[in-house]
């Protein structure tokens, strides 16, 4: 990635955790704020890079769940199998 992208998504991780701790979902808009007063790139690359580990942060708990469930119906069928 260039140093845009790579500073937006930096940022991105930060706030993802900063939202997490304190719970204030308007953080990413208001960082959203200050980076495109500055720069409309690094604001659509910071929301860019948000969307995109949010997504992922939802698809591997879908899988962690999924994977969850699948060894606790094979640990059911071994118990009544027995």
């Amino acid at each position: 990635m260039g140093v845009t992208e790579d500073l937006a998504d930096e940022l991105a991780r930060d706030v993802i955790k900063a939202i997490e701790v304190t719970g204030d979902e308007d953080l990413v808009a208001d960082i959203q704020k200050v980076l495109g007063a500055g720069s409309q790139t690094a604001e659509e690359a910071f929301l860019t890079s948000v969307r995109v580990r949010r997504a992922n942060i939802k698809a591997r708990a879908y899988l962690i769940e999924k994977l969850k469930k699948f060894k606790d119906e094979k640990e059911a069928q071994k118990t009544s199998g027995d």
